[in-house]
């Protein structure tokens, strides 16, 4: 298989999954280069099951989470497959919202274990069926979800263990929302006269 792979390629493969399932995958789409497919969320594991299986999808690169809070179903879990003999990648993509679990796939692709733990734990999705559902980068007790755009950026807090008190502290998290970016200077804001400034005031 030539890379990169032609539209034409990416076209004739989702055309052909397409029409070869039984419905778990809806739809398809080429864009930038790469195949992206859709289907019903409770249906994931037939889906990924067929691409695997019938395809050659052998390997799970990433699962990852999408937030769109103005949809009724506000999360996209994307599913990012690569297939090593035909040396071509595609993404499949699920919707739910913050109540609807999607189905583990760790039956289908045992890494996805630890993808889907993190899925929970930066938007808060929920897979039935999963082995150990818990956080796996924030702290115990952290309230919310980081990454969902509606997780605000004060109020909350963080835990670091302190050195003089010996022991464990819940303290604010401190934000940077409110710093005034300048991405034109690199130097603005200095308090001081840089190294180099005297001269361009010289003159």
């Amino acid at each position: 298989m030539s890379w990169p792979v032609t539209e034409e390629t990416l076209d004739a493969l989702g055309g052909q999954i397409l029409t070869s399932g039984t419905g778990a995958i809806a739809g398809y789409q080429v864009a930038y280069g790469e195949l992206n497919l859709t289907g019903p969320a409770n249906r994931v594991v037939e889906a990924l099951t067929q691409l695997r299986d019938q395809f050659g999808f052998h390997q799970l690169i990433d699962l990852c989470g999408v937030d769109y809070p103005e949809r009724a179903q506000r999360f996209d879990v994307v599913y990012h497959l690569l297939s090593m003999t035909k040396n071509q990648r595609l993404r499949f993509k699920v919707q739910t919202d913050e109540d609807t679990p999607v189905p583990t796939v760790t039956g289908v692709f045992p890494n996805a274990d630890w993808y889907e733990r993190e899925a929970f734990d930066m938007y808060g999705v929920f897979f039935e069926g999963h082995p150990d559902l818990r956080r796996i980068l924030t702290d115990y007790g952290f309230h919310g979800h980081p990454l969902r755009k509606d997780f605000p950026m004060t109020g909350y807090v963080e835990l670091r263990y302190d050195d003089e008190l010996k022991r464990v502290v819940y303290e604010p998290v401190k934000s940077v929302e409110f710093r005034n970016w300048d991405f034109m200077s690199p130097w603005e804001g200095a308090e001081y006269v840089l190294p180099g400034d005297e001269k361009a005031e010289a003159k």
